[in-house]
């Protein structure tokens, strides 16, 4: 697989290819080719997490010097979260390049976006690894940071659990409740399902790579449902 293709679709250049490649690598594909000398991306993952939350925090911080805390927490979860960074990946054409057991490349549904996900983290630790800090800041501002102004227009970054509880209230005069329904994967790599009810009914449901995550989404769609949205 050529990955210089999607090096230069991306606009990075790297000078250890084995760590292009190595962002790519899933763990399902080396279970299947033990014999290929190759590591799967989860540590590379690990450190991609953390500097791209590091970089749309300092991002914002110049960006939005108006923002309160709250308002800066919830718009750089948007911007890290696993949506969003699978948003990036597919628009960069990674889903062509992932190194995939059989099994995973049949997966095309919620998974799949998922190790885009993953992916381009672990794309963002290589080229930490590789080139150093700013040239990992420079990824990130050219393909994730330019999605601030749709987040906002969409108002996904807004904090539907509290908006939720606030209409709950004025409502129904009951104050919500979360309950993980389904956590899978392995510690490095959870993913929870949560619903929300108020009272007796069950409103939305959401997945995420943490409670928090999976609660926002459910509370997204519990506001979407009972029409509390605007």
């Amino acid at each position: 697989m050529n990955f210089d293709a999607f090096a230069e679709r991306a606009g990075v250049k790297f000078n250890d290819q084995k760590l292009l490649k190595q962002a790519f690598t899933h763990r399902s594909y080396i279970n299947e080719n033990r014999e290929s000398g190759l590591e799967h991306n989860e540590r590379l993952e690990f450190l991609g997490d953390a500097v791209l939350e590091l970089v749309i925090t300092d991002y914002l911080y110049q960006k939005r010097r108006s923002s309160d805390e709250g308002e800066l927490t919830s718009l750089r979860s948007a911007l890290v979260n696993a949506d969003t960074c699978a948003k990036v990946a597919t628009s960069l054409g990674a889903n062509d390049f992932l190194l995939l057991s059989k099994g995973e490349s049949k997966d095309t549904g919620r998974a799949r976006q998922y190790i885009l996900a993953n992916t381009l983290e672990a794309l963002i630790g290589a080229l930490y690894l590789d080139q150093g800090y700013e040239a990992a800041k420079n990824f990130i501002l050219t393909h994730v940071a330019p999605l601030m102004e749709e987040i906002i227009a969409s108002g996904t970054w807004i904090d539907a659990k509290s908006l939720f509880q606030e209409r709950a209230q004025e409502h129904m005069g009951l104050t919500p409740g979360y309950k993980t329904v389904k956590e899978t994967g392995p510690d490095h790599d959870k993913h929870f399902t949560v619903r929300v009810s108020v009272g007796d009914e069950v409103c939305g449901e959401g997945e995420g790579k943490s409670k928090q995550d999976a609660e926002q989404a459910a509370a997204r769609q519990a506001l979407e449902k009972k029409g509390w949205s605007n």
